[in-house]
């Protein structure tokens, strides 16, 4: 049930919206429709001033806070799925959010360091360079002499953001329990994990954080460059970096009139993506064009970490068995992903769903990034996943977010690009050290040191084990959960794990075998022939314990 703020919120949001004159857009909704007349009786109409629908809209998502300015920058990367005026005004809110005062982010910045701003820096602008949904920044110069940026959070937004959050659960609980899609799309748990992610926006120690780690993984990059972080000017409502110059991204005609190589600037782009993402299992997940620079040499720099993503190991895999499979338009292997992966009913019918995603991405493939809507791509799969009652993956959210993103970005430098032919090799070559025979060996390797320091307890282990048998002592609970567990998935796991433990003894062996001093039985190849034998048949068993479709 709503509670009286809830309420008041929502009557406030309808009338920002009638205020600003989208009471058009609000009628033209089918629910609304038998109610268009009402419009007649808003005498207050003809008082509004004639600003252009794309204004209306942008000023309307302003005035009712952080979550719908949030939405706007989204919807302004996606001018496929938008008229252009519209996207264009919806671009202002990148870096144009009307700020606060400068005096009162000086009186911020005093209590966050318990001592006068002067103190700390030598010089401060209470004009904002940029401000935002959630922050806004501010130039100044260190003591020393060094010339940075200072981030801070908005007063009282964290309270604003409560609200609307609780007002998109009591949505959500209503769509999960009685719209018949809500099970299959589960916005509970999507409106979680936007929370999430909002939430971590207001921690400017945790951004600080995400940047710093983002600068580790491309330390001396030619293709993106993270400012430094100031570590100890940091607090969870300040921050302090570098400040960095470039030209926005934005700005495609100062970036084509620098002499840059459009072509290749887009092509670099996809694969910072897949860089994050595969290599590193962190990416910048708010790459909007507000928050991406380039040099003049052609360097990515990247700005405003506030929401990062990862994933799991094994929806990395599956994920880029995916984007491979579709590459190589093998729409069986697909399908069976999805099955496998568990993102659709383990009873679905392979041949249907390849069939269903064949009609879907055929299409797509050998034309240009410039005639290849993905917006309607999405929009054609969702049609196909809900016939399959497909469930949201909500961890992959943030990802199909920043793709998005990057789509936007490609379109604005090079609309010719090709996405596929410039991600392709990346993922075939990230995939072979992912499950070919080299990443077998390594993660043998990996793991031999811990398997040497625990073979010496494995007699006594056995030992204890025994006696125990022996002596009736041994007991196992049928009934705990976890055995009941071990019993649903062991059908499941016994090829894998046989393979962990056949394969790796084996390769074992024979690495110990070949390390012996002064053994010199027949040699293959300068290398002893037991070790060889025994490093093959490890191999071997690995192969062929893999799991198969029928397990």
């Amino acid at each position: 049930m709503l509670k009286p703020g809830q309420a008041l919120r929502l009557l406030y949001i309808g009338w920002v919206l009638l205020k600003n004159g989208l009471d058009e857009l609000v009628f033209t909704i089918p629910l609304f429709k038998p109610f268009y007349f009402l419009r007649w009786f808003m005498w207050w109409r003809v008082l509004r001033p004639d600003r252009p629908r794309g204004e209306r809209i942008r000023r309307s998502l302003e005035q009712l806070g952080p979550i719908f300015v949030k939405f706007g920058q989204i919807l302004s990367t996606r001018r496929d799925l938008l008229p252009g005026d519209i996207a264009d005004e919806l671009a202002h809110l990148q870096d144009r959010v009307p700020p606060f005062s400068g005096k009162l982010a000086r009186a911020i910045i005093d209590q966050a360091y318990g001592r006068p701003l002067e103190e700390v820096f030598a010089s401060f602008d209470e004009t904002p360079m940029a401000s935002a949904s959630i922050a806004q920044v501010h130039a100044a110069t260190l003591k020393d002499g060094k010339v940075v940026v200072v981030k801070v959070v908005r007063p009282d937004i964290a309270p604003v953001i409560r609200r609307d959050i609780s007002l998109l659960y009591i949505v959500a609980d209503m769509l999960q329990r009685f719209w018949s899609e809500g099970r299959r799309l589960r916005p509970v748990e999507v409106v979680a994990e936007f929370e999430k992610t909002i939430i971590d926006e207001l921690d400017l120690l945790r951004e600080a954080a995400n940047a710093s780690q983002l600068r580790r993984n491309f330390q001396d990059s030619p293709a993106l460059y993270v400012p430094e972080v100031y570590w100890p000017l940091n607090r969870r409502n300040v921050m302090v970096m570098e400040r960095i110059s470039g030209i926005p991204m934005a700005n495609v005609a100062a970036i084509r009139a620098a002499g840059i190589d459009m072509k290749a600037l887009a092509e670099r782009g996809v694969e910072i993506f897949f860089t994050q993402v595969f290599r590193y299992n962190f990416f910048h997940a708010d790459m909007h064009p507000g928050n991406i620079f380039v040099r003049p040499n052609g360097q990515y720099i990247a700005v405003d970490f506030g929401i990062v993503g990862s994933l799991s190991e094994d929806d990395k895999i599956y994920l880029a068995e995916n984007l491979l499979a579709f590459f190589k338009r093998d729409y069986h292997r697909v399908a069976e992903l999805h099955v496998e992966s568990g993102w659709v009913p383990p009873g679905t019918r392979v041949d249907e769903f390849e069939a269903a995603i064949r009609t879907v991405c055929e299409p797509i493939f050998e034309r240009p990034l410039a005639e290849i809507s993905f917006g309607q791509l999405l929009l054609r799969l969702f049609q196909t996943a809900r016939r399959f009652n497909m469930e949201v993956q909500p961890q992959l959210v943030l990802l199909e977010k920043t793709l998005l993103n990057i789509e936007g970005l490609g379109r604005q430098l090079y609309p010719e690009l090709d996405l596929w032919t410039t991600a392709k090799p990346f993922l075939e070559r990230w995939m072979s050290e992912q499950i070919g025979a080299r990443a077998f060996f390594n993660r043998v390797r990996e793991q031999i040191p811990g398997l040497a320091e625990k073979l010496p307890e494995l007699p006594a282990l056995i030992h204890d084990v025994l006696q125990q048998a022996r002596n009736g002592k041994l007991r196992v609970d049928g009934n705990s959960d976890e055995l009941r567990r071990l019993r649903a998935d062991l059908r499941r796991t016994n090829r894998r794990t046989m393979s962990a433990i056949v394969g790796g003894t084996l390769v074992l062996s024979a690495a110990v075998i070949f390390g012996l001093d002064g053994y010199q039985p027949t040699v293959v190849g300068g290398a002893p022939f037991v070790s060889w034998v025994l490093g093959l048949m490890g191999v071997m068993a690995w192969l062929l314990a893999w799991p198969r479709d029928s397990d």
